[in-house]
Order: structure tokens, then C-alpha cells, then sequence
């Protein structure tokens, strides 16, 4: 059955490549549309461990709102968008050069794949043959396996401004038997700065072979530019969620909300339910786990809404994916120094992570996150921000 997951009508085919295309050389390059709809520029952001040179291009509407995104893992270095005195500040975690992400990055900002989150003990059957995977968060495969996607340089195959704002496509192809997956799996992903201060991210996916696939961004939000987030407002559009053993795999159950702390169909802090003496919260040291969204699959809704009572800066995100993973920083230490010097502490950022369900391949019961060849896999988030 062909995957039916919606692929936000960007207008591609009429997409202004007015941008430096892959292969552009020389820092500072800019272009601006005519309709004055944003730029977009592109510099070197340095080189990989084995050398291979690495792009940030930044994506600016005329409104002010800006990511800067570099082709290394695809990944969202800075997210400048304003208060509700109009002061804009940068509202992801990270580090100021490259290499830092290189050599000590929790997936900050990264495109995830080719599978998101968690396979129990890297390992799952399709076709009758089971494939073995890296089990780089023992004893599972996390994000696609010691080399995902976050890790690797994507090709830049479109940059300039499209029908909704500043765009950047990148394309990767994950050859067959990459960390373990069957298939060469042909991935684009293209974020859009558009221009009521959305940040959207666009997967499209195909295979020559039968193979699983689920995409996703990894942004840290602090959504006041430092401090921690429990007296952040949740709203999550959900009724249900999927319970994790103490492996933080999912039993194959879907649970009701109601009465638990996982509860966010009424806005509520972070901080109200997160230390409860409760076994789901135990097992991750706070919330890390997948609510079952509203929505009909393949159909984008609202998924989830965060709200800073101090900034007064919202950020809403709507999907078509089945499931979003809300994570509170709980592995962050205080170890890591990122951008400006800034440490970044225990529950100092937030992650909205659209997606199918974890361990999927390994529970028939979910919605499948198999892809075959002749079907196409695809999948938009946007993140949207406010303040007030």
C-alpha cells in the first residue's frame, strides 16, 4: 500500500532557483527576489573530519525572521525570530562553528534518518529477512544508527526564493545497506523561511527496494534564549500515547491520557507533572515519548503548541505525520558550551519531533513505516512562531 503521507504543495516545479546551486563557490553570496520575499546567502562553514567542505546558507524573509542552515546533516545552526517587543533572538541550541557538531552534538538541529528514534535492540524483520542495525543507545538504534543522516554532507539542489519565501533544497542518497537498512533510498528535504515566521521542512523519499523510512528534524528549542523550560505552556493535540518499556521502546500499546501526566490537551507547564512519581517519567528522567496526534495521518493539523510566558514567543507546529515526540532535555548536563559560550544545563531546551511511531517496524499494529519501490514517502512539519 502506498504510503499517503501529504507533501505540502510547495509549487516546485516553479521553483526560482535564484540562489548559489550546489557546487557554488565564494563566501557572502546573495540573491533577492524581486518581490522582496527574503534572500537567501551561502558562506563555507568549514570542513568535515575527512574533509569535506561544508555550506551554511541563511534563509531571511522581509520580515526579519532567519535559519541558518548548513548541508552538513542539514542542520538548523541558528533560528533568529522576535519577542513580543520585536527583538529577535536565536531560539535553538548549538554550537558557533562546525566543530562542535562533528565531535559532541545530541542531533541539535539535524534532518533524522533514516529511521527517527528508537529500533529495539537494532534489529527488525521486512520480507522475511531480519537486518541488523547499529545499536548506538544500548541496546537500541537511535536515529538511524551511529551515521544517520544528521552525520552526513547533503547535496544542495536548490536555493533562491519560492512561492511561500526563501527556500533550500538538499538531496541525499542513502545507498543500500547504509548503517544496516535495505535499499538506496533517495531523500529531499526542503525548508522554507516563510513569511509569516514558519520555519517548514518538506521530506520526499524513494526506493529501489523494500525498506522503512521516517524523517525528521531534531531542533533544541529555548524559546527565551537560556534558562530552563518548566514554567514553559504545553499544549499537545492528542488523546493517546504510546508507553515505553524501561528501554524507552514502546510496549505495542496505545494509552489513554486522561489522568496521567502526559496529559496536555489543556496547556500546562512542563514543570506542573514532570518530577511525579510515575513510571513513564522515570524511565526517560522526564518526558521523552510519542503522543498519538488528533489528525488523520497524512493529513497536516495542529500537533502541538509552546508557549514563553517571559519572551511571550509561541511556537506552534502542525504535521502530517501520525506522531510527535516531545522531549525536555533530560540527557542535557551542563557538559556542553554552545553558541556565545552559553552552557547548556538539564531541561534548558525542548524537542517537537514529528514522526511515525517508534520501533513501528517491530509492531505491526502501528501505522507502517515501510516503503517500496514506486511509492514515494512524504511528510511536512512547520514550525510557525508568534509573540504577544
Amino acid at each position: 500500500m502506498k504510503k499517503n503521507i501529504l507533501f505540502a504543495a510547495l509549487g516546485l516545479a516553479g521553483f526560482v532557483v535564484a540562489g548559489c546551486l550546489a557546487g557554488c563557490s565564494g563566501m557572502g553570496h546573495s540573491t533577492n527576489d524581486k518581490a522582496n520575499k527574503g534572500t537567501v546567502t551561502e558562506a563555507d562553514f568549514g570542513k568535515t573530519l575527512d574533509g569535506t567542505p561544508v555550506q551554511l546558507y541563511t534563509l531571511r524573509n522581509s520580515k526579519g525572521m532567519e535559519a541558518k542552515i548548513m548541508t552538513y546533516g542539514g542542520i538548523v545552526q541558528s533560528l533568529k525570530v522576535p519577542d513580543k517587543d520585536g527583538k529577535f533572538g536565536d531560539v535553538v541550541l548549538g554550537y558557533d562553528t562546525i566543530d562542535g557538531y562533528l565531535t559532541n552534538s545530541p542531533f541539535f538541529g539535524a534532518l533524522i534518518g533514516r529511521y527517527a528514534n528508537r529500533i529495539a535492540d537494532g534489529k527488525f524483520t521486512l520480507d522475511g529477512q531480519e537486518y541488523t542495525l547499529p545499536t548506538n543507545d544500548t541496546p537500541n538504534c537511535l536515529h538511524g544508527g551511529d551515521k544517520g543522516f544528521f552525520a552526513r554532507v547533503w547535496k544542495v539542489t536548490k536555493a533562491g526564493i519560492g512561492p511561500d519565501g526563501p527556500q533550500l533544497e538538499l538531496s541525499y542518497l542513502s545507498k543500500d545497506g547504509e548503517e544496516g537498512f535495505p535499499g538506496n533510498l533517495q531523500v529531499y528535504a526542503t525548508y522554507t523561511v516563510t513569511e509569516d515566521n514558519g520555519l517548514k521542512v518538506d521530506f520526499k523519499a524513494t526506493t529501489d527496494k523494500d525498506t522503512v523510512c521516517n524523517l525528521t528534524h531534531h531542533s533544541y528549542f529555548n524559546l527565551r534564549g537560556g534558562g530552563d523550560i518548566l514554567d514553559y505552556i504545553v499544549y499537545i493535540n492528542s488523546d493517546k500515547y504510546t508507553p515505553v518499556n524501561e528501554h524507552l521502546i514502546p510496549t505495542g500499546d496505545l494509552e489513554s491520557v486522561t489522568d496521567t501526566p502526559f496529559d496536555f490537551r489543556t496547556p500546562t507547564t512542563v514543570g506542573a507533572r514532570i518530577n511525579r512519581d510515575n513510571e513513564q517519567l522515570k524511565f526517560a528522567k522526564g518526558y521523552d515519548d510519542n503522543w498519538v496526534l488528533n489528525h488523520p495521518p497524512g493529513k497536516e493539523g495542529t500537533a502541538a503548541r509552546v508557549t514563553d510566558p517571559v519572551s511571550g514567543r509561541t511556537l506552534t507546529v502542525y504535521t502530517t505525520a501520525p506522531g510527535i515526540q516531545f522531549y525536555t532535555g533530560n540527557f542535557l548536563n551542563g557538559t556542553i558550551q554552545g553558541k556565545g559560550g552559553q552552557v547548556y544545563p538539564y531541561r534548558s531546551a525542548f524537542c517537537l519531533e514529528p514522526q511515525d511511531f517508534p520501533d513501528a517496524p517491530n509492531h505491526p499494529a502501528f501505522p507502517t513505516s515501510e516503503l517500496k519501490p514506486g511509492e514515494t514517502y512524504q511528510s511536512t512539519m512547520l514550525y510557525k512562531f508568534s509573540a504577544e
